[in-house]
């Protein structure tokens, strides 16, 4: 998945380097102050309406809890970084494979982030650096658009008669000149390694990893079924970059529950309801798994848009009633089977 992110009225992509300075820049969302009751119930029509806007913009610009796989992303990524550091030969890269609403994007652009701030903090002030470069691989991608989506992050003009080498000379040289020290790829499955062009395609990443002392991080769409490691140009992928897998949160042991229970609770932690009783949420943890199959995209959209309604109806408490009302992703509603009736059912 990609984001886009607000700077001076005009909406830039991540994938670009306005896009991405704003990114590293923002900092966690501040929880928006809950009022006294007795304030509460004294706003005027337009000021409840504008107290109201401000908690359900804080709630739908919350990230993803730290899940123990993006903890371990970002944690192999920064070794990666650090023992590739002032290499040209014999650096690896990561590959992060999942299925999607796992954290992959999350994960890698985190890394990213990350890697600037630390980069930043320890030597301030250089001008023109760009330390993370930030692409999505375009559908029927060739070698020529995979290096148009790095010049457009540099912001380098590329003309259109431009050859798919000479943009990619120029890619390179820009990215020594500043100082790129992470290329993060994500959409990596979208190349197709059994066609010419998707060979090519990979050929051209492969020219950019061998001539930018760079790390290198792909990500991509459950890749063990896609034609990613296949042929020769697989093998040297399969060679030259460490695997991450990222998957749904299971709910069958002990220790997994507890682990389910504890991401329900920094999100329940997070809200800002004036009526919401803590805890609530952790009773409804094993539902709340059957809704999202331990997906955490879906478990963070069925949390925060349930807390949204609740804001808008004036209810300020999240009740089943609430969470059976959210539309989930189509993924997460086949595998849902509701259950008996039970004590988990909770509050309606």
């Amino acid at each position: 998945m990609t984001a886009e992110l607000q700077i001076d009225n005009d909406r830039h992509p991540l994938a670009t380097k306005q896009g991405w300075a704003s990114f590293v820049a923002q900092a966690m969302p501040e929880p928006p102050r809950l009022l006294p009751a007795a304030d509460w119930q004294r706003l005027t029509s337009f000021e409840r309406e504008v107290y109201n806007e401000t908690r359900q913009d804080y709630h739908a610009a919350l990230l993803l809890v730290a899940t123990p796989d993006i903890k371990k992303i970002i944690h192999t990524g920064t070794k990666l970084i650090i023992n590739n550091r002032g290499k040209q030969l014999g650096r690896r890269g990561l590959i992060v494979s999942g299925a999607s609403g796992t954290g992959k994007s999350t994960s890698i652009t985190q890394l990213g982030k990350k890697f600037q701030i630390d980069l930043e903090r320890r030597s301030p002030g250089v001008r023109d650096r760009i330390p993370v470069v930030y692409i999505v691989v375009p559908p029927d991608a060739t070698p020529k658009m995979l290096a148009v989506e790095m010049a457009i992050f540099l912001g380098l003009p590329v003309a259109r008669t431009d050859g798919p080498q000479a943009v990619a000379h120029s890619v390179a040289a820009v990215m020594r000149r500043v100082g790129t020290g992470l290329v993060l790829v994500d959409e990596i499955h979208r190349l197709d390694l059994s066609t010419r062009q998707g060979k090519n395609a990979s050929d051209q990443l492969k020219y950019f990893f061998d001539t930018i002392s760079a790390t290198f991080v792909y990500a991509g769409l459950d890749l063990a079924e896609t034609s990613l490691f296949d042929g020769v140009r697989g093998r040297q992928i399969a060679g030259r970059f460490i695997p991450v897998n990222t998957g749904p949160f299971t709910h069958r042991t002990i220790e997994a529950k507890r682990d389910w229970a504890k991401l329900v609770a920094a999100m329940e932690h997070a809200l800002r309801l004036h009526r919401h009783q803590p805890g609530t949420l952790i009773e409804l943890a094993p539902y709340l798994h059957d809704r999202t199959g331990g997906m955490i995209g879906s478990l963070d959209q069925l949390i925060h848009e349930a807390a949204n309604d609740a804001i808008s109806d004036g209810t300020e408490r999240i009740t089943k009633s609430h969470l059976d009302a959210v539309i989930l992703d189509l993924a997460a509603q086949e595998q849902f089977v509701p259950r008996q009736r039970s004590k988990q059912a909770g509050p309606r």
